[in-house]
């Protein structure tokens, strides 16, 4: 997984369209059109990976977006990483996306509530779980970012790394959609407690931004706002990483 650092653009749904919300509130979306037409736009700007995102579900607890979801993985190329998270809650929820083409699914909620599910999955389907730690105020929450757990992100990951998981999503609820820029303070904390992948999300406003959570130890970075805002372009944030 990311065997090079990667820029990984999101397509969040809600109610079947793309958007993206700030510090993880309903009510502050903003409309950017259809999935697949999203999705067909990264590939060709030469994403390697979509992240994937069923907002309601997430919201929920179980999956809204199915057909906007269905859509996009027929459009997607065998050579483009799917990976997918929202109202996962099952391992046959998990395992039905990874039979589907989902190439990885993104466990929150479940995870923190069911840990085991990360190695029943795992077993059978290895390297196919990220496991999402979603921060606020330096401590992990659920439910779509509203309900606090009391964990710490990094001791979290550790637990998760020691039941299988291929990788950690650390998403810095704080600063996400805001276009202000990232934090790495957490993203370092979180690549010195685990050996397996973290994937940053989360703040992200400009290139440099990109670069600085490369440096920070992340294995990829999933961008949202800044791409659909037109900040910067895939290509920009690519070579950015490329040339530094």
């Amino acid at each position: 997984m990311f065997p090079e650092f990667e820029v990984v653009p999101a397509v969040d749904m809600q109610d079947g369209q793309v958007v993206q919300l700030v510090g993880g509130e309903r009510g502050t979306e903003k409309t950017y059109g259809d999935p697949v037409e999203a999705a067909r736009r990264w590939i060709d700007a030469g994403a390697g990976t979509l992240h994937l995102v069923d907002l309601d579900g997430a919201f929920e607890g179980e999956r809204k977006n199915a057909a906007a979801i269905d859509a996009v993985l027929d459009a997607v190329d065998d050579d483009v990483g799917v990976q997918l998270g929202g109202g996962i809650r099952t391992v046959d929820d998990a395992v039905s996306l990874l039979d589907r083409g989902v190439d990885r699914v993104i466990l929150g909620t479940a995870a923190v509530e069911t840990p085991e599910i990360v190695a029943e999955i795992s077993e059978s389907h290895p390297g196919s779980v990220l496991v999402s730690l979603d921060a606020k105020d330096g401590e992990v929450v659920v439910s779509g970012w509203t309900e606090g757990t009391g964990l710490d992100p990094a001791e979290a990951a550790q637990r998760y790394a020691d039941r299988g998981a291929a990788g950690i999503l650390f998403t810095d609820v704080d600063v996400e959609g805001q276009l202000a820029g990232v934090r790495t303070d957490p993203v370092e904390r979180l690549v010195e407690a685990v050996d397996i992948p973290v994937i940053a999300s989360g703040g992200v406003a400009t290139v440099d931004d990109v670069v600085a959570l490369r440096d920070a130890g992340a294995a990829a970075v999933v961008v949202g706002s800044a791409l659909y805002e037109g900040a910067f372009t895939l290509a920009e944030a690519t070579d950015a990483v490329d040339g530094s």
